[in-house]
């Protein structure tokens, strides 16, 4: 270090990118557009999946907790659906207006000389609008988001790393659930049975290891020497 100031050199920053969540991490819990999202999820899952409605909120809540998301525990739990539609039900009619450009946000992270990454589990379709509502479209040089960490038709990551598509536009549906019987996590809960484990996901999303993992590959991210923003 002393013979860079010697020489007149720069140290070597000691991150050089910064990985950002995006939904109330971007813009405030006050937007709403949290609260809207979480009652478009519940009618979904009355209007779409037949769940009584006495069940929702404790369902939601069990499948989010041991999950990470509730469309992640859905298809867990062996529930089936496409999963446009499902994110287009869920982001249909969310307050973006309430979202609004943050000059100040976006001068900030067009002045920080280092990579900027968006790493959500909403879809792309979600992310580009919010990012946009923000005036931030232009601030990030990609965006991790559902369909990246999910592709249609890909069961892994190539080690062909030219072959991953870094922005994930590629739309991905579900097959049949391997499961025709829809688990009962309530119960599962309510009365614990010894040994007893719950069914996995077949869905990548946050806060997994595995998506984690996947989204540092992917984006080429050196773990060490990366700032997380994320909620």
């Amino acid at each position: 270090m002393e013979y860079e100031d010697i020489y007149g050199l720069s140290p070597r920053p000691k991150y050089d990118c910064l990985l950002f969540d995006l939904d109330d991490t971007l813009y405030p819990l006050s937007s709403g557009l949290a609260k809207a999202c979480g009652n478009n999820i519940k009618d979904y899952m009355v209007e779409k999946l037949g769940i009584g409605k006495e069940k929702i909120v404790e369902l939601s809540n069990y499948l989010y907790k041991n999950y990470g998301t509730t469309m992640a525990g859905l298809r867990a739990v062996g529930y089936d659906f496409d999963y446009d539609d499902y994110h287009s039900y869920v982001h249909g009619g969310l307050p973006y207006e309430n979202l609004k450009a943050d000059p100040q946000l976006r001068s900030l992270l067009l002045t920080l000389p280092i990579r900027k990454i968006i790493f959500t589990n909403a879809d792309r379709v979600h992310a580009i609008k919010a990012l946009s509502k923000l005036g931030l479209e232009d601030c990030f040089e990609g965006i991790i988001c559902f369909e990246t960490l999910n592709p249609t038709h890909k069961n892994t990551v190539s080690d062909d790393e030219d072959d991953v598509e870094f922005l994930g536009s590629v739309s991905a549906t579900t097959g049949v659930a391997n499961n025709p019987e829809i688990f009962d996590i309530i119960g599962h809960f309510a009365d614990p049975k010894p040994g007893a484990t719950l069914p996995k996901t077949p869905i990548v999303c946050k806060p997994q290891d595995s998506a984690i993992e996947l989204a540092l590959k992917i984006a080429k991210i050196n773990p060490q020497r990366t700032v997380r923003f994320m909620l």
